[in-house]
């Protein structure tokens, strides 16, 4: 090559063209430093016909610098970014920057320098160095990532450095993985699960593309199943990434994995260090990782030779990304196996309503495992109409939930607790003047979190101290908790049964790794009789000893006009019924409801998921929503009120007279303010033939916008705030 056309990562310029010096080799994929400007930027190497521009002379060419020293993005790689960029009507340069997630992985020495307590006191202890050594115990990493840990600033640790407490270790950042053995400890599966097994391994041996839909109730072993086609890709030298929807469920899930395997898979999420991030990359575009286990960002990784995709829970909301590129992972990862023409398997007992309509059409194969694993039994489902039997004044458990948390305490058996809020309250106000504390960001309440004596906003981040008085008419002792949230329904259970040991499972409390693998050794080890969770407690967790299961609201979901409410409802309260009863012990699941007739309810209780399903299939065709018609969403903002407004309005002018398309809006979004933006949306539905992207990509082409406006395009939205 002689010229050549390349991304870079500033979508306002498009694609460059640029020379190639007669010393260097390139080919489609290489990833370069480039000049621009007086700047040097990375751009990635593409094929000039799917990549149009304009061409410039060759004498005008600049000439490229520097080969970075990775592997090339494998054809398939490209096509999978040149497809989601088409799909979520995003630009191109955005998808590839997740593909080129770590920009030390492109460069530079095998070895960096890390820092730790080296066991010194300083010669002056001041109030900022003593926080520092407190939240440093035991880590090494950075100075950057050390003083974001600490929440300190680097000029505090680098003068921690120069009075050596803080002392230099070199690392290796490149040092193998250890490896896994497909052979390591073989488990005796089910027929069931065999049959299941079988024929995934037999698509990972040919190498075809084939989607499956694996339909396990909870506790039927569909991790174990599926770990037999992760053995069978080993021993063909093949790559596995298994995409999971929580961070926090990752420690659990590399135990079992360690344990089936003999050594742990590599880890993706946002929350590695630099350090890890690299070593894990440069694996993975090498061939040597074996298995990743990540978040949906792992899917955009480079991988030499991937053999097969999992999506364990596919049907959770997680997998949708809501900022940048607003793509869905499990659609993405069906798209990746198939430009890479290998088998990808989604993994629940709830699939997503588009899943099951997918293996009805024959597009998925749909594999079942209809009973649970080792002779469990399903938990029995009883609604508790609160409309009847309502909690006692000032309480949230109705009488008959409370007998039965007493009666496992009894018998030294575990319950859990579900309600979808968290914090202390959703709401709190001031009786005497009625004041309500709002986010000044967002249209939101802020939650009292009373273990942190914090309000704060659960959009934004936003919080601040839960003062004494009211601040708008200075009454004292005037403010009242409106509303349960995980932490009063804790406080409760202290109040019911003062001998139990209680522990509150959220994103607030189990938000690292670590701390999740700390809950899930105390809840295994008996250490917790109460468990109060959200929905972090919904899936994934495995306690033989729960064998109650109490939803204290499960009319929350339903409320507001999401299109999903129904499906989302079901799937979370069938997932955390489905935590009691997994051992030998038969598991009750009590369901607190003004709403016993509701569809979605009343389906729970007679234990009939068939039912449900084809009643909410029945009402989407009816309705012309997913997967019978196409949903998607233009959002406005700007941090100036009438700006977004304006820009919103110039859209819904402008809008396109198409037959079988149906524009709504422009109005204010449910949150019309989101972290100090003003928001505005359009939602078109449409037939499954129109075309949406290419509607909206010529609709919104033809109009200019002011510096300070945002326009993002939602394809299949799932968050309608």
């Amino acid at each position: 090559m002689k010229r050549v056309r390349l991304i870079i990562f500033n979508a306002a310029l498009g694609p460059l063209d640029y020379s190639v010096p007669d010393d260097m080799a390139v080919e489609y994929g290489s990833v370069v430093v480039a000049p621009l400007g007086p700047r040097q930027i990375i751009g990635i190497v593409w094929e000039e016909d799917r990549l149009p521009g304009e061409s410039v002379a060759a004498s005008k060419l600049r000439p490229i610098f520097e080969l970075l020293p990775i592997p090339p993005l494998r054809a398939e790689l490209r096509r999978l970014i040149e497809w989601t960029a088409d799909y979520y009507c995003a630009p191109l340069a955005a998808v590839a920057r997740m593909v080129l997630s770590s920009g030390g992985a492109m460069r530079g020495p095998t070895t960096m320098t890390e820092y730790r307590l080296s066991g010194s006191e300083p010669a002056r202890m001041t109030p900022q160095r003593a926080v520092a050594m407190d939240a440093l115990q035991g880590e090494q990493a950075t100075i950057r990532e050390l003083a974001e840990l600490a929440s300190v600033s680097d000029g505090v640790l680098r003068g921690l450095v120069n009075q050596g407490v803080l002392e230099p270790v070199e690392v290796n950042i490149d040092r193998a993985y250890p490896k896994a053995q497909a052979d390591y400890d073989e488990p005796q599966l089910s027929d069931d699960q065999n049959t299941v097994a079988s024929r995934i391994v037999d698509v990972v041996e040919a190498r075809e593309f084939v989607p499956f839909l694996l339909d396990g109730v909870t506790g039927s072993g569909k991790t174990e199943t599926y770990f037999e086609p992760v053995a069978a890709a080993l021993r063909g030298n093949r790559q596995v990434l298994v995409l999971l929807p929580e961070i926090a469920l990752t420690e659990a899930f590399l135990k079992r994995f360690e344990s089936r395997f003999g050594a742990a898979p590599i880890v993706w999420h946002s929350s590695l260090k630099s350090t890890e991030r690299r070593r894990a990359w440069r694996a993975i575009a090498s061939g040597e990782a074996q298995v990743v286990v990540g978040a949906r960002s792992a899917l955009f990784l480079p991988y030499a030779s991937l053999g097969l995709i999992i999506v364990d829970e596919a049907h959770e909301i997680s997998f949708k990304q809501d900022e940048g590129v607003r793509y869905n992972a499990r659609d993405v990862a069906v798209m990746r196996a198939r430009f890479e023409k290998i088998p990808v398997v989604l993994a629940s007992a709830t699939p997503a309503l588009e899943s099951l309509q997918m293996a009805e059409s024959g597009v998925y194969e749909r594999l079942e495992l209809p009973s649970r694993f080792g002779g469990a039994t399903l938990p029995a489902i009883t609604t508790l109409n609160l409309t009847q039997s309502p909690p006692e004044r000032g309480r949230w458990l109705a009488p008959e939930l409370v007998e039965a948390l007493q009666d496992r305490l009894t018998k030294n058996e575990q319950s859990l607790l579900f309600l979808n809020r968290r914090g202390y309250a959703p709401l709190t106000l001031c009786r005497h003047c009625g004041h309500r504390f709002e986010c000044p960001n967002c249209t939101a309440w802020l939650v009292e979190h009373r273990f942190t004596s914090r309000l704060a906003c659960h959009h934004c981040g936003y919080d601040a101290v839960l003062p004494d008085a009211c601040p708008d008419c200075g009454e004292a002792d005037s403010l009242v908790a409106c509303g349960p949230g995980v932490e009063r329904i804790a406080d409760e259970v202290k109040e019911i049964l003062p001998e139990a040991r209680i522990a509150v499972a959220t994103s607030d409390t189990l938000n690292t790794p670590e701390k999740a693998a700390e809950f899930v050794a105390q809840a295994e080890g008996k250490a917790i009789d109460v468990i109060v969770g959200t929905q972090l407690v919904t899936k994934g967790f495995h306690f033989p000893d729960l064998t109650l299961v109490g939803v204290v609201d499960a009319d929350l979901g339903l409320e507001g006009g999401d299109l999903r409410a129904a499906e989302r409802t079901y799937q979370q309260i069938a997932q955390v019924a489905g935590r009691a009863g997994r051992g030998s012990k038969p598991g009750e699941v009590l369901i607190q409801t003004r709403h016993p007739e509701a569809s979605v309810i009343a389906a729970l209780e007679a234990g009939d998921r068939d039912a449900f399903y084809a009643a909410e299939t029945e009402a989407r065709r009816g309705a012309g929503a997913p997967p019978f018609g196409r949903w998607a969403a233009i959002i406005v903002s700007s941090e100036d009120e009438n700006e977004a407004k304006e820009a919103a309005r110039a859209i819904g002018g402008t809008r396109p007279n198409i037959r079988d398309v149906m524009i709504l809006g422009p109005a204010p979004a449910p949150m019309a303010l989101l972290r100090g933006r003003y928001r505005y949306r359009l939602l078109i539905n449409a037939r499954r033939s129109a075309q949406v992207q290419d509607i909206i990509r010529k609709w919104l082409d033809t109009l200019d916008f002011p510096r300070g406006v945002r326009v993002s395009v939602d394809i299949d939205p799932y968050s309608f705030v």
